[in-house]
């Protein structure tokens, strides 16, 4: 049954990557959450700027990803995060109009209209004054169904300067909310795979919503916030066939693997698992109960000594698998999962053993969407089923050509593909991070595989 809704919202975005889209939605984020509830999202496949919305608002954030998610689909992300807070904010990803190649799938302004939410552009000002009137009008007016309503400007100079790049904006008919003035002290500093881990980084949000703060109308943020039209709300939810009771999903959650899309979570719920955290660093066993383990990505390479030490777990890891124990790994699970890991220095690590072959760090990086079809059975899909998602890593996997074929993945035009991830009775292992609502079984077939197991070990 259709609903209408208020759902007061905005999406930060930018001409391109490094205006500091970041800094400032955090930095909002935490400043607002205050004042009113907020629930954070994130434009795109990415795992990292989330963590900073979960530490700015208190609430998990989400991903929207028009590339990986149906409309129905992302839309009901949205509302069901949205349910009970006062304000939603959206950080975009890249410049608000690119996507997926040469089309805006996947882009910010994609899902700024199919949510109809009002737009902030935030424009690194830093070296020019005038031509900042000139990009917030092509932004603007380049697709007038994208609603811009305002302009922060960033990395300004003094008052003079402030001046001047109000007086351009304000020329076109364009609010500015601020002009924050570049500060060497907050700052989100580049890791190999993107930014730093938000967890090691509190004290960031905390500098980045007094900056805010300070420079920004809030007042006058919410009040755009508030005017985004209502939206219509046709609960589409993924249907799940059959649920089970009793299954326990270890859910490997610390420094070193830390890459889950929070659907992901909920779907496996839905399917009738409990979600059970653990800590492949610290933790030497299974927590009790378990049914089924699910290693997402993160940063193993980075934390290989310790994973490399951890002889209990790696006993009782052999021992599950060996016992038939359902195990699904996604991009930094694969690289645990294998004999060795061998680092950007040249040192081996030995690993859990459980995938044959080698995981070498490199200076070179894959990246990008896939959509992947199942060359056969697997734990999340039957032959010939597809998924999509998004692969992001600096690693090979030095293994067999016959053991790296579970699926066929194509990038997201189609153009290039190739075999990818391993596949077992109880074992599914690849590069690729799928997002589960794109295949509204993989989800069901896991815990139900989870749920089997159990049942089997349980009757010997």
């Amino acid at each position: 049954m259709e609903t209408v809704v208020h759902i007061p919202r905005l999406v930060i975005a930018a001409p391109s990557s490094g205006a500091g889209k970041t800094t400032i939605t955090s930095g909002l984020m935490a400043a607002l959450s205050k004042r009113v509830r907020v629930q954070g999202f994130k434009v795109g496949p990415d795992y990292i700027d989330p963590t900073y919305h979960t530490l700015a608002t208190g609430r998990k954030s989400r991903n929207l990803d028009s590339w990986m998610m149906t409309t129905a689909v992302l839309k009901q992300s949205f509302f069901h995060a949205s349910a009970d807070v006062d304000l939603a904010i959206i950080e975009g990803v890249m410049g608000l109009f690119d996507g997926a190649g040469a089309t805006e799938r996947g882009s910010t302004a994609e899902v700024a209209k199919l949510l109809s939410a009002p737009v902030l552009l935030v424009i690194d000002a830093s070296a020019m004054s005038r031509s900042v009137g000139a990009i917030a009008l092509g932004f603007r007016d380049f697709d007038p169904a994208v609603n811009l309503v305002g302009v922060i400007c960033n990395r300004v100079g003094g008052q003079r300067h402030i001046d001047w790049l109000r007086s351009a904006v304000e020329s076109i008919g364009l609010p500015v909310l601020g002009c924050l003035p570049y500060n060497s002290d907050i700052h989100v500093p580049e890791r190999h795979l993107g930014l730093h881990m938000a967890s090691e980084h509190q004290a960031f949000i905390a500098q980045a919503a007094a900056w805010v703060q300070e420079h920004i109308d809030l007042d006058h943020i919410l009040q755009l916030a508030e005017a985004a039209p209502p939206l219509t709300n046709a609960p589409t939810p993924i249907t799940i066939q059959s649920q089970v009771t009793g299954v326990r999903i270890a859910v490997a959650q610390d420094a070193a693997f830390c890459f889950y899309y929070e659907d992901n979570l909920d779907l496996l719920r839905a399917a009738g698992a409990e979600i059970v955290p653990f800590s492949p660093l610290a933790d030497d066993d299974l927590p009790a109960g378990t049914s089924g383990v699910y290693l997402g990505g993160g940063y193993p390479e980075l934390h290989a000594e310790r994973i490399s030490a951890n002889n209990r777990l790696r006993e009782k890891l052999q021992e599950r698998f060996a016992a038939g124990m359902p195990i699904y790994a996604e991009c930094g699970g694969l690289m645990a999962l294998t004999e060795t890991l061998i680092d950007v220095d040249g040192q081996r690590h030995p690993m859990f053993g459980i995938l044959p072959g080698t995981v070498h760090m490199g200076s070179r990086f894959t990246m990008g969407y896939r959509t992947i079809t199942a060359n056969r059975p697997t734990l999340l899909l039957d032959v010939g089923e597809t998924a999509r998602g998004h692969e992001f890593h600096y690693s090979t996997w030095d293994a067999p050509e016959e053991l790296r074929d579970a699926y066929f993945a194509a990038s997201s035009d189609h153009e290039i593909g190739r075999p990818e991830g391993f596949a077992a009775d109880n074992l599914l292992a690849a590069y690729t991070h799928l997002h589960f609502a794109s295949n509204p079984h993989i989800a069901e077939r896991f815990v139900t595989a989870c749920a089997v197991w159990l049942r089997e070990r349980n009757a010997e």
